[in-house]
Formats: C-alpha cells, sequence, structure tokens
C-alpha cells in the first residue's frame, strides 16, 4: 500500500528486530485505520517534502512500532511510533544537524529530535520527526524542537 508518492506501508513497518523475533509489525487495515491515516499523514507532510527537497532516497529507520516490537525494543510506552505518527531518518550524505535544521526551517512537525549526534562526526546519530492530524488527534503540531546525546534531552537543536 502506498503511503505517498514515495514511501509505502511495508517500509515504515520494516523492522529487522521484527523479523528476528517473527513480530507482525504491520497495522491491519480493517482495525487499525487511524494508525494508517497517521502514516500516510506523516509521509505526505514530512517524509516526502524531505525526499523532495533533497531528491535523495532514504528509508526510515524506525516507523510503526506496533505495542509487541515497542516492547522488545525497549521503546517508551508512550512512543509516537506506536500510534503511526513518527519515523527516525538519515539521509546519506547530508549531515543530521543539516537535515534537522531543515525539518525545523520548512515543515510542520510536532516533535523533532537530533539524536546521538556528534558534531565532529556528521553522519552520527539520527533525526526523530513526528506529526499529527490535527482534527483526528484534536491537538496542534507543537514544533518542539530537542536535542538528546544519550543521557538528557535539551530544548532546541544543538549542534
Amino acid at each position: 500500500m502506498k503511503l505517498s508518492k514515495n514511501f509505502s506501508l511495508a517500509e515504515l513497518c520494516k523492522s529487522q528486530t521484527a523479523i528476528r523475533k517473527g513480530i507482525n509489525n504491520i497495522p491491519d487495515s480493517s482495525f487499525d485505520s487511524d494508525i494508517i491515516e497517521n502514516l500516510k499523514a506523516l509521509c505526505e507532510n514530512v517524509l516526502q517534502p524531505i525526499r523532495d527537497n533533497y531528491n535523495a532516497p532514504f528509508s526510515p529507520s524506525s516507523g510503526y512500532r506496533c505495542p509487541e516490537l515497542n516492547t522488545a525494543i525497549g521503546g517508551s510506552k508512550t512512543s509516537q511510533h506506536c500510534r503511526g505518527l513518527a519515523a527516525d531518518i538519515e539521509i546519506a550524505g547530508v549531515p543530521n544537524a543539516v537535515l534537522a535544521q531543515w525539518i525545523e526551517d520548512n515543515l510542520d512537525y510536532d516533535q523533532l529530535i537530533l539524536e546521538f549526534y556528534k558534531k565532529d562526526i556528521p553522519s552520527s546519530g539520527w533525526v526523530h520527526v513526528s506529526y499529527n492530524i490535527e482534527e483526528i488527534a484534536l491537538i496542534k503540531n507543537r514544533k518542539e524542537s530537542l536535542t538528546f546525546d544519550g543521557k538528557k534531552y535539551m530544548k532546541g537543536l544543538i549542534y
């Protein structure tokens, strides 16, 4: 199932941990339609514009996580990944700080986190980005930008 021009449901649900542990990480369209709609909105409003801007293919390293997978990887019980609202991304050849800054400057988003980035290693870490469909969530996108160094969260993009 296509979620946007360049992203599919299978791609946003792919997980090496799920494969290794035999976990079905694909939401059921008849029961999990909100999750699929959230993933579609994330792709259309965040991931596809990033792809179009950088003209570079990429796949999220983490997208949707069913509860069993989220537990298996030690994810937060309130993770936006579990509702199909978030993805962790990197683009080969684009420093993660540059990618995070472009998202902050150009896109609507709920939360943007530059995670485990080291300024001396431009490809280090990854970018977590989430998006809310305001009509469904009844919550406006917060446009909250953070940096996580592995120990603490800091307000803003720090690099």
